[in-house]
């Protein structure tokens, strides 16, 4: 175990969280280790929507460069954060057990649900955006950026309802109010609450050890969502959510694609048993394409390439 592995990550308290796991887990099987903090151009400019900035692997790419650099060996992402197609010469090495998939709203009280007053609604996410607009049409829904406490702290002083979180991130920092909703009919982010590690597709020492981190399980269903994804073409420009859920040898599948202000949705569902679920992903995508999907990526492009 002569080899220091050089962990890279993000240097907020999630990202933190998240790589400080992986480092226990290796160290518990011997290796020595240490975390190489960055800042992610996703971190630096947060005056913008994400799907303004244009680029994919936007929290991402500082870690890629890094790590093709040789200036760390592995980099540990929240996986809903990394492009489906991954930089040549870098490579999947371990799919960590996944938490909870849930979204959730924090807010300062929830009464407003329960009836027709218009409400502010916070998230940087367009397919939250969607899924709520879909669900509340008569609410606003404006832009949040920043890490999850930068994001709650916005919430704090502004005049907004609530904010919309990932419930695995706010659990993983102990930042979960004990009231928040959660928001059981919205669809995740493909591989939502999953963290994946990667390192150079030379690195066969790395690879070997962050092997036995990986949970197949979780690695499985994380693959059908991103294959759904990458099909259709979404990246972080549309609003597409995705779940597959194993149970007793059988693969359940969700998959949805909305507009950008969430009157059109176009949905699928799958059950099959695990050993039909290979290439679930990438036919469920294509058959909603086929349902007027295609022209819905169309029209999703059209508008965000008028926003640049």
């Amino acid at each position: 175990m002569s080899k220091i592995i050089r962990i890279g990550t993000r240097d907020s308290e999630l990202a933190l969280w998240q790589a400080t796991t992986v480092q226990q887990k290796l160290e518990a099987l011997g290796y020595d280790t240490i975390l190489v903090p960055t800042k992610s151009l996703g971190d630096q400019v947060l005056d913008k929507p994400l799907y303004e900035l244009g680029v994919t692997g936007i929290f991402t790419k500082t870690l890629d460069v890094a790590l093709l650099k040789g200036d760390i060996d592995i980099a540990v992402h929240s996986m809903k954060d990394v492009p489906t197609q991954l930089p040549k010469g870098i490579v999947q090495v371990a799919v960590l057990e996944r938490a909870e998939t849930h979204d959730v709203l924090v807010h300062k009280g929830s009464r407003f649900l329960e009836t027709d007053q218009p409400a502010t609604i916070a998230t940087g996410s367009l397919r939250r955006k969607a899924q709520w607009l879909n669900k509340y049409p008569n609410h606003k829904v404006v832009d949040l950026r920043g890490n999850v406490n930068t994001r709650l702290l916005k919430l704090i002083e502004n005049d907004w309802q609530g904010a919309i979180f990932a419930q695995a991130g706010l659990e993983r920092i102990k930042l979960l109010p004990k009231d928040a909703v959660q928001l059981d009919w919205m669809i995740p982010a493909p591989a939502q609450g999953a963290m994946l590690v990667v390192a150079k597709e030379e690195d066969d020492f790395t690879k070997e050890a962050l092997g036995k981190l990986n949970h197949p399980e979780t690695e499985i269903s994380t693959t059908i969502e991103r294959e759904f994804l990458r099909t259709l073409e979404g990246g972080c420009t549309a609003p597409i959510g995705a779940l597959a859920q194993l149970n007793d040898g059988t693969l359940h599948f969700e998959g949805v694609v909305f507009s950008l202000d969430g009157k059109q949705k176009i949905d699928i569902k799958k059950e099959v048993k695990l050993s039909d679920a290979k290439g679930i992903g990438k036919t469920s995508a294509e058959e909603v394409l086929q349902k007027g999907g295609d022209k819905l990526m169309q029209e999703i492009r059209n508008e965000n390439s008028a926003l640049h």
